[in-house]
């Protein structure tokens, strides 16, 4: 079962690409954040052509994840029980599924903005709802993990100067700690191999030549538990989707699983 998760930066803007990309590259399962569309406007329809069916939850402003899968899309869960709201809203930003036997979730973590900002408190306290919502999952028999946009590098090495990094989210200790507690209920971090460049970056900002220059950040994660992690026999990050007019500033996260053998959904 091949398993991906990709920060889109809006599904309408990137349909096309998405579309074809799922066309090539054999993706069963497919973890999707930063829709920016309600769940009215998405694609359904021409996901359903290619032979995929979708959980969606989002509102249609800066937030929305989705579940994508032509394995099966069953035991569909939104939201986090008991999420923090920001600004008085609680935001769609964690969707799960049971796909071909294996439960993930889709998950866009807060950005946490600054480090004295009300979001970084809110990122945190969201982490925290993360890790009492996946306990039991993540301690279950049943293949399961959660992808998706952590807005975290869980170490040094996976920003592309830590030094440009002081004071800044995304590298703080408390972030890296919250990450911590979460592998603390039995996930391990499946760190995609090295292709072109010594350490497998995710995300390349638009800005000053950041993708051309490898100035990136692993901050797209996958967590799985030990029946997902033992199963992994392959995981790397596509960086040929961040190229190009037309790409999201984060590249697809693919990982190659041996479940030996069917499993239903």
């Amino acid at each position: 079962m091949r398993i991906a998760t990709w920060n889109v930066n809006s599904i309408t803007s990137r349909l096309p690409r998405l579309l074809a990309w799922l066309e090539s590259s054999g993706t069963d399962v497919l973890c999707v954040q930063e829709l920016k569309c309600g769940d009215d406007a998405f694609p359904t329809g021409p996901l359903r052509d290619l032979g995929y069916e979708a959980a969606s939850h989002g509102t249609g402003r800066w937030n929305g994840v989705a579940v994508i899968s032509r394995v099966g899309l069953t035991e569909v869960r939104t939201g986090l029980p008991d999420g923090p709201a920001y600004d008085g809203a609680v935001e769609p930003r964690a969707v799960s599924a049971v796909c071909g036997g294996v439960r993930v979730w889709s998950v866009y973590v807060p950005n946490g903005r600054e480090v004295d900002h009300p979001h970084y408190t809110y990122k945190l306290e969201w982490l925290a709802a993360l890790r009492t919502a996946v306990a039991a999952d993540a301690a279950a028999e049943r293949p399961f993990a959660v992808l998706g946009d952590f807005n975290i590098a869980p170490a040094d090495e996976d920003v592309w100067d830590i030094t440009q990094f002081t004071d800044a989210t995304h590298v703080t200790g408390p972030e890296r700690a919250a990450l911590a507690a979460l592998r603390e209920t039995g996930l391990r971090d499946v760190v995609p191999r090295p292709l072109k460049y010594d350490h497998p970056f995710t995300y390349w900002d638009y800005r000053a030549l950041g993708f051309p220059k490898n100035k990136g950040m692993r901050i797209d994660l996958v967590y799985g538990n030990a029946p997902f992690a033992t199963a992994v026999s392959d995981a790397y990050v596509d960086r040929e989707e961040r190229k190009g007019k037309g790409a999201s500033d984060h590249a697809p996260v693919v990982v190659d699983l041996d479940l030996g053998g069917p499993t239903d959904g």
